[in-house]
């Protein structure tokens, strides 16, 4: 054979095997459109199956700025303070709250020993009782009952964003609301409704106001009130929810006024501040009947009800006290029900200011989870500024230099 045939029949081969070569590729990307088909087909078919079974796209929104001002002394304290809890494994993670420990830490003036005592028996008394799952187990069938014979209720917010909290003690009938309710069982509806404002009301408030709200503004309204109706019932309900309140719930409370004081509720009010913190005392205001224009300094007149000053009727609802009016009933806030919100607050470190406070940009931003309870309650601070940003170090580290931190809130209706 020539070299010329030679050369003819390699270049026959060649074009063979690239032949050869171009339809296996066909063959090939055949192959994988067919499968990218079916791929996509399988995904449509489990999407659609997810909306069959009540599964819903939610669309998160953009992050909120939060302003923090933190005292460096009160971050080296609660470093400490945290340590101690983490040594002795005291510190459940849904507890592990920068904003919360300090709660415990003001409580007892930041005496660590005391601070740790009285975070144990909070701890025992949760598990004891079943806080944890308060707001999912216990129904209370006669509330409706109990709100006729002891008005009392949640009503918008104050001027800082706060959630209102008022009742009508002049009008509580002591012995009728012991004919429908027990003692235990509305020990147990306070201690819920606390839990519910932990967990749903001031979160609400915080995106509400975009700064963290965890306390809140109470109105007593004692029209009436005198040692002659101030019997054994209401001193033993009254000295349970104190202990209550001080004991599991401290710092909680922002500002109380006592409206209509008259001269009967003198002897009732020295009784009272005798078992009340000294902390808790000067945080009280006892006004008499000219208490209008000092309400309407804290509170905007809309979120005042018509019978404190205010111009709010709340008529289709029935009453003020009955509404439950606020930012956890707004729909733009508490958008889609029965499921968790990941609150997930990314800090940034501006520097120091010159009064030893440290001064920090938080943006807070919500991811929808599904099935999950919550891991982190928060709760006020304090301090004169209420913050969302509360950002809490890894376990085992410390709060100098403030990293990623993530807060998970239940909620009976949801923020997003």
């Amino acid at each position: 054979m020539s070299g010329l045939d030679c050369l003819h029949a390699q270049e026959e081969r060649k074009e063979r095997r690239s032949d050869m070569e171009n339809s296996e590729d066909e063959r090939r990307r055949t192959r994988m459109g067919t499968f990218r088909k079916k791929a996509l087909n399988a995904s449509t078919r489990f999407t659609h199956s997810l909306k069959k079974r009540g599964k819903r796209k939610v669309d998160c929104r953009p992050p909120v700025a939060i302003v923090d001002v933190r005292d460096a002394e009160e971050e080296h304290a609660v470093h400490a303070f945290r340590q101690v809890l983490l040594l002795e494994d005291l510190l459940p993670p849904r507890h592990d709250d920068y904003h919360t420990l300090l709660r415990f830490l003001k409580a007892r003036k930041f005496d660590i020993e005391e601070a740790t005592k009285m975070w144990v028996e909070m701890i025992k008394w949760r598990e004891k009782n079943g806080i944890d799952t308060i707001l999912e187990d216990f129904v209370y069938e006669e509330l409706e009952e109990v709100r006729q014979h002891y008005p009392h209720g949640y009503h918008g917010v104050d001027r800082e964003g706060r959630p209102v909290y008022i009742e009508r003690l002049g009008k509580v009938e002591p012995n009728k609301l012991m004919d429908i309710t027990t003692m235990e069982k509305f020990l147990k509806y306070h201690v819920q409704e606390f839990e519910r404002a932990l967990i749903e009301k001031f979160p609400a408030c915080s995106i509400a106001a975009k700064r963290r709200i965890a306390s809140t503004t109470t109105i007593l309204d004692v029209h009436g009130v005198g040692w002659k109706n101030f019997g054994k019932t209401p001193r033993d309900l009254l000295m349970h929810m104190q202990k209550i309140d001080g004991d599991y719930y401290p710092e909680t409370l922002h500002q109380m006024f006592v409206v209509n004081a008259g001269p009967g509720f003198k002897m009732v009010w020295n009784f009272v501040k005798g078992f009340l913190d000294p902390k808790t005392t000067a945080k009280i205001h006892v006004l008499g009947t000219k208490f209008q224009n000092k309400l309407l300094e804290v509170i905007d007149s809309s979120q005042l009800p018509d019978f404190l000053g205010g111009s709010c009727t709340c008529s289709i609802e029935g009453g003020c006290l009955r509404s439950d009016k606020g930012p956890w009933k707004d729909p733009e806030i508490m958008k889609v029900g029965s499921l968790s919100v990941h609150l997930t607050l990314v800090a940034e470190t501006f520097g120091r200011i010159a009064d030893g406070e440290q001064r920090i940009e938080s943006h807070m931003r919500l991811r929808c989870l599904r099935g999950r309870n919550s891991d982190t309650s928060t709760a006020e601070s304090g301090s004169d500024v209420d913050d969302l940003g509360s950002p809490t170090g890894h376990r085992g580290s410390g709060f100098t230099r403030l990293a990623p931190v993530h807060e998970e809130v239940s909620f009976s209706s949801v923020l997003l």
